[in-house]
């Protein structure tokens, strides 16, 4: 729907168009009942017209004779001026008497019935409607049979026509403008619960995601029911992400504190192997503070529903190298073997390098730090996968699901933040890759797989 639509508008263009055919059809069976109506009128004074006149005919000299009265022919003469024609006709077919020798019904010859036939005829240029009335002398001598012909031109049908119609024009569009101000009362009428949702919802405040309350038809109870579902997932999103800043601050808030307190135990010191120790507890403190700052971030975009980077194609086993290139330096430091089994071809995919090296650091950074000595980095084939194996103390199957909540630890004792599976399960739905954590080879340690769905680039 464009900017200048509206509902209304759609609804009365919608219900007019059917009103609108229906009108025309009205309106040209109005016509044509005119039409049918003054020919019906003028065909009763051209039944008069010739009845008078056959009752006129007598037997005279032998012959058929007609003394013609000025009414017979003066009921067809309206304000309209038609011209009227008339002519008398022998069993014979021969014209006796009249104005005109008008054309006969060749299909049928002059018969003994008394019978009215009516036709439109075109004669000498003009159009003519035409009585005729077959009939005979009722003399108890003689039976002669003849035939009456009358016809006039059709103005005065065509103006009573169109008076009839122009009367029924007058009535239909009465009706209609009674319709299209029904019709507008109806819509507005219905559209007047759709106008309190708006209202409704334009009137709340904007802090407010309480459901809303409001009494309406069927089709818009559905629509109340849709925003309020709505609103109850966005209080969810709400209640997660101040969950999630409490914890963040929390997170925050203890190792600033720590760096505060050793900095002003410090300077009460006048020792400077005291103030070196502070140094390097300092050091080590804000180094832990930087990468969660880093993982908060990396989670909070990750979250985002608006953030979706183009993914490009990417080779697997460059991946998994690279990872342990750039992490092969702090794993030697710590005493951890850290190694690569790349696929004997190359598995490319459609990623994002920085995310998923991202999670491979978060991944190895975990092995490292809650005890690995060997970490392993496989790539597989089918379907395209990464899988980090570690010899570490693992992660009980029952607890392996709440390890990837964001602050989620399974040792209080140990550092981190609990947020490096909960990075990895981010990136994995952007890939729409499946995460999948079991125990490591000799169920020792912990393996954890992310399962890409193949789609070539």
């Amino acid at each position: 729907m464009t900017r200048g639509d509206s509902l209304s508008r759609r609804l009365l263009v919608w219900l007019l168009l059917p009103l609108l055919v229906l009108g025309s059809l009205m309106l040209l069976q109005a016509w044509f009942e005119a039409r049918r109506t003054a020919d019906r009128a003028f065909d009763r004074l051209l039944e008069a017209a010739s009845l008078a006149i056959a009752e006129q005919v007598q037997w005279q000299d032998d012959r058929l004779w007609l003394d013609l009265p000025p009414a017979a022919l003066e009921m067809l003469a309206t304000d309209a001026e038609e011209r009227v024609f008339y002519s008398l006709i022998d069993r014979r077919g021969r014209m006796i008497t009249g104005n005109a020798e008008l054309p006969g019904d060749q299909r049928e010859a002059v018969s003994d019935d008394d019978t009215l036939l009516y036709r439109d005829v075109t004669w000498q240029g003009l159009s003519l409607r035409q009585g005729v009335r077959r009939t005979r002398l009722e003399d108890w001598q003689l039976r002669e049979p003849f035939e009456v012909r009358v016809a006039h031109s059709r103005e005065g049908r065509d103006a009573l026509a169109a008076e009839l119609w122009r009367a029924n024009l007058a009535m239909i569009l009465a009706m209609a403008a009674l319709a299209i101000v029904a019709l507008l009362l109806a819509i507005r009428t219905a559209l007047a619960p759709l106008t309190r949702l708006r209202r409704a919802i334009r009137s709340r405040d904007p802090r407010t995601l309480a459901p809303l309350e409001l009494r309406l038809p069927r089709e818009l109870a559905e629509l109340r029911d849709t925003v309020n579902e709505l609103l109850a997932r966005m209080r969810r999103v709400r209640a997660n992400q101040e969950r999630f800043i409490g914890d963040a601050s929390h997170q925050l808030r203890t190792p600033l504190a720590g760096l505060s307190a050793r900095a002003e135990l410090a300077l009460r010191q006048d020792d400077p192997a005291r103030w070196r120790e502070a140094l390097v507890a300092m050091q080590a403190t804000s180094s832990r503070t930087a990468r969660l700052a880093m993982q908060l971030l990396s989670l909070t975009r990750l979250a985002n529903p608006e953030y979706r980077p183009e993914r490009a194609p990417l080779s697997l086993n460059a991946i998994a190298r690279e990872a342990v290139r750039e992490h092969w330096t702090a794993c030697h430091r710590a005493g951890v073997d850290l190694g690569v089994a790349t696929a004997a071809a190359d598995v490319e995919i459609l990623g994002i390098d920085w995310q998923l090296a991202e999670a491979l650091g978060n991944l190895i950074d975990n092995a490292r730090r809650y005890g690995a000595r060997h970490v392993t980095i496989r790539v597989g084939e089918q379907p395209p996968s990464l899988s980090i194996e570690d010899d570490g103390p693992g992660i009980p199957a029952a607890r392996r699901t709440l390890m990837l909540r964001p602050f989620h630890r399974d040792r209080d004792d140990l550092e981190g933040s609990g947020l490096g599976l909960a990075i990895v399960d981010g990136i994995a739905r952007t890939h729409g890759a499946r995460l999948a954590m079991s125990a490591g080879p000799g169920c020792v340690g912990l393996r954890v797989t992310l399962r890409f769905p193949g789609d070539s680039p």
